[in-house]
C-alpha cells in the first residue's frame, strides 16, 4: 500500500481559496513584521483558513485559532503554507 503523494512545495497563504486551510510552514518577511504576525498567532504549525475577501479581493481575511485577521495580499503571499496538510485543528 502506497502513501498518498504530498506536495513538498508550500503554497502561499494567498493561494488558498475561501474555505481552504493549510498549515503555516514559514514567514518570508522582515523580522519585525514576522514577529508581529507571530504575536497574533501566525506561528509555524498553525492551521490557517481563508475566510473571505474584501470587494476587489484585497485585503483577504484569514482565520487563525478562532480569530479573523485581514492581511493585504502582498503580505499573504509571503506566508508559506502546506495546503491540506494534517496538523493542528
Amino acid at each position: 500500500m502506497h502513501a498518498p503523494a504530498v506536495s513538498t512545495n508550500p503554497a502561499s497563504l494567498d493561494d488558498l481559496a475561501v474555505g481552504e486551510s493549510g498549515v503555516l510552514s514559514s514567514i518570508d518577511l522582515p523580522e519585525g513584521d514576522a514577529n508581529r504576525l507571530m504575536e497574533l498567532g501566525f506561528l509555524p504549525g498553525a492551521r490557517i483558513t481563508a475566510a473571505r475577501s474584501a470587494p476587489g479581493g484585497d485585503p483577504r481575511v484569514f482565520r487563525v485559532d478562532g480569530t479573523e485577521f485581514a492581511l493585504r495580499r502582498d503580505t499573504a503571499r509571503k506566508l508559506r503554507v502546506e495546503a491540506g496538510k494534517e496538523g493542528a485543528p
